[in-house]
């Protein structure tokens, strides 16, 4: 399964950032990455990055609203997404679910939105420091799979990302081994038929951990925070994915 190293920067980037799209889509094209790219700017760059990346990288949104349209003043539309240019969208990051509330059945609607656009959905669920610490870590993202990815998710319009909420921007990471078997359950709570999905880690990945946390069994690739907003730390994390197929 080839990798998909994907770049959520946040409330971050002006149109001076575009030049980081344009040096990473220039380095995807000249040195065949082992790894499939994308780069989910704010919303108000998507448009104008789908441009400069000419195909060469993804370039997806950090948030769809469920409906297609409506008085929902200052959301954005997953066919919005699209018509921008945009192939993918970040759904459920923990940031959403603690500072908007956002619910697992939301989630799971704004992955149908996704899909209805034909936009891939990349769908984050994680447990919090108290949870991990309380032993709770295993039962809080089995329920989160439950309840956040639907039933029919193929790996063609999902993939998944783990992102423990205490490693996010903290510069901590979780154990090797916490990784793997974090994973390796996500992957047994998928079940037979959501198995194909691609499964990424995220949570503080950096130019100096990415190859130890890529190399890691059931790792299908990352999902990057503050480390892909310079096309030079990103370039290196992609560098080291695990070549496949």
């Amino acid at each position: 399964m080839r990798q998909l190293i994907a770049g959520n920067w946040k409330m971050n980037g002006e149109s001076a950032s575009l030049a980081e799209v344009e040096a990473l889509a220039c380095w995807a094209a000249s040195s065949a990455p082992p790894a499939d790219i994308l780069i989910c700017p704010p919303h108000t760059l998507v448009a104008r990055a789908v441009v400069i990346a000419n195909g060469r990288i993804g370039i997806g949104g950090q948030d769809c609203h469920p409906d297609k349209s409506g008085a929902f003043t200052g959301d954005i539309s997953a066919e919005m997404l699209q018509d921008a240019g945009a192939s993918a969208v970040i759904v459920g990051h923990s940031e959403r679910r603690q500072y908007h509330g956002e619910t697992d059945a939301l989630v799971a609607s704004k992955a149908r939105a996704a899909w209805r656009a034909g936009l891939v959905a990349v769908i984050c669920l994680g447990e919090t420091e108290d949870q991990r610490l309380a032993g709770q870590a295993f039962r809080i993202v089995a329920d989160q799979v439950a309840a956040s990815v639907p039933q029919d998710a193929i790996g063609m319009t999902t993939a998944i990302a783990y992102e423990p909420v205490w490693a996010i921007g903290t510069g901590r990471t979780p154990a090797a081994q916490d990784i793997t078997e974090m994973h390796a359950h996500i992957r047994e709570c998928l079940g037979s038929v959501r198995r194909q999905l691609r499964v990424l880690y995220g949570g503080s990945v950096k130019p100096d951990n990415a190859r130890q946390i890529l190399d890691l069994p059931n790792v299908d690739g990352a999902l990057v925070g503050g480390a892909s907003l310079r096309a030079l730390d990103f370039q290196t994390i992609v560098s080291v994915a695990r070549p496949g197929s």
